[in-house]
Formats: C-alpha cells, sequence, structure tokens
C-alpha cells in the first residue's frame, strides 16, 4: 500500500461554527459598504472601497424633476449644463436612462422653457411634460398652476426599478420619501441631488434621510454647472452626446 501524499496529512477541513451563507458573506465583505450613524450634516451611506470599481458596474438611471432642480440651481447662483450632467453619470457606470419631467402651461403661446425642453428630447433624456392649467386662487386673488409631475415621475421609477441598480432622483421633494422607500424595498439604491446649502434648504429632511446617498448639488457645480458664457443652443446643440438613445423600457425587455 502507497504510503499517503503529504498534502493528505492536513486535508482534514476546518468547519466553522457559522452558518453557510454567513462564511459566503464574509468571503465577500472586501465589498460591503460602511454605514455611519446618521446625523444632521451626514448621508446614511458611505462607501469605503474603490467607487470605480463600484459604479463601473452599476446600471442607473437619472430622474429630474425639472422645475425643482431649475430651483435649486438658480438658488445656488449657477445654471445646469445638461450635456455635462449626462457625461458625469454616464462615467459612474452604466446610464440607461435619463428622465426628465415638467410641466406646460395650456394654451400658452410661448413657453421660455420650450428651448431646452426640445434640445434635452434630441440629446439623449427622456422628456415627459404635462399641461397644466393657470388659474387665480379666489382667496388670495394670486396667479397659480394646477399640476404636478409627481405621480408620473413614480410609476416610471417604479416600473424601471428591476432593471436598473441606482437610481438618482433630481428633487428635494418631501412627497418622494414614500418613491425611496418602495424602491429600496426591491433592492434599489437610490441617490437623491438637492442642497443643504441654501437658507432654507431645498431638500426636505426626511426625503435626504431615507435616501441611501445625498449628494449636495453644490458639490456638482463644477462637474454639471453651465460656463457664464454659454448659451442654450450653442455649444449644446452642436454636441449630442453618443451614449444615450431616447426611447421606453416595456415590461419584459432585455435589458443589458
Amino acid at each position: 500500500m502507497e504510503p499517503p501524499l503529504p498534502w493528505r496529512k492536513t486535508a482534514t477541513p476546518v468547519r466553522s461554527s457559522a452558518p453557510l451563507f454567513q462564511q459566503a458573506i464574509g468571503a465577500f465583505s472586501i465589498f460591503r459598504p460602511t454605514y455611519r450613524t446618521l446625523t444632521a450634516d451626514r448621508p446614511a451611506f458611505v462607501w469605503t472601497g474603490d467607487l470605480s470599481t463600484m459604479s463601473s458596474i452599476e446600471k442607473i438611471a437619472l430622474f429630474i424633476d425639472g422645475s425643482n432642480l431649475h430651483a435649486t440651481s438658480k438658488a445656488l447662483g449657477f445654471d445646469i449644463d445638461y450635456r455635462r450632467l449626462l457625461g458625469e453619470f454616464q462615467s459612474r457606470g452604466v446610464l440607461l436612462r435619463a428622465f426628465y419631467y415638467t410641466t406646460l402651461i395650456e394654451n400658452q403661446e410661448y413657453s421660455s422653457i420650450r428651448p431646452l425642453i426640445d434640445w434635452l428630447d434630441y440629446n439623449g433624456y427622456t422628456v415627459v411634460t404635462k399641461l397644466t392649467k393657470e388659474f387665480v386662487d379666489a382667496t388670495t386673488g394670486r396667479r397659480k398652476v394646477k399640476g404636478s409631475m409627481d405621480v408620473d415621475l413614480a410609476v416610471s421609477a417604479m416600473e424601471l426599478a428591476k432593471h436598473v441598480d441606482q437610481i438618482v432622483l433630481f428633487s428635494g421633494d418631501g412627497d418622494f420619501r414614500s418613491l425611496v422607500e418602495a424602491l429600496q424595498r426591491r433592492g434599489v439604491r437610490v441617490t437623491v441631488v438637492s442642497t443643504l446649502s441654501t437658507q432654507p434648504p431645498m431638500v426636505a429632511d426626511d426625503l435626504r434621510r431615507q435616501a441611501d446617498v445625498f449628494i449636495d448639488l453644490a458639490e456638482l457645480r463644477q462637474k454639471v454647472g453651465r460656463d457664464p458664457v454659454d448659451r442654450p443652443g450653442s455649444r449644446e446643440m452642436r454636441q449630442s452626446p453618443q451614449f444615450l438613445a431616447r426611447g421606453a423600457i416595456n415590461r419584459g425587455d432585455p435589458v443589458e
């Protein structure tokens, strides 16, 4: 009979008292995000690994509350360069869709937002608009607009949830807190982009606390802000991003 090979002497496996699934999780602990204590000036999620490695494998969708983002950037004193905004988030992962939601006043002959909408519609964004009605409040005498895109945005986000790893929501509206929570239950990581840098802050506190990641728009100014010499219809009109196609994702469609 042949003598046992040397490696066989130590071939007895070392058994752990921990359940098998815990051992498996421990093997991949290098990919585990670190959570910090939630405070008034600190987001709930902080990634301590290699950001480029994390983002390169993520499928991302942008959901932009047009009027809210416009008000936020104006409060911070700059305009958004939507071409640069697409480029910034395309560099962070696989950008599947970029939705822009806004309302238009019914029967208005000219809308100042129309040139922007037309440019977005032909340059990588999926633009969703709704006609609203302008009326005079009988109690205050002020002109008001009736209409909101909140439900439309929420429905689209829920439909897209199974296709993406991360949704980036450009809004500070607290009404979206329940949407963020529902997306998280479906395994989607939600990033909220707004600002705490204004007085009062443009982001609702409960929305910021619900988000996995909060990005202050002020910190993105150098990356997505428009140069003061630029005007809509100049450089943006001549340079169309090639990495994003317009269109809708239907249930059951394969997404690569």
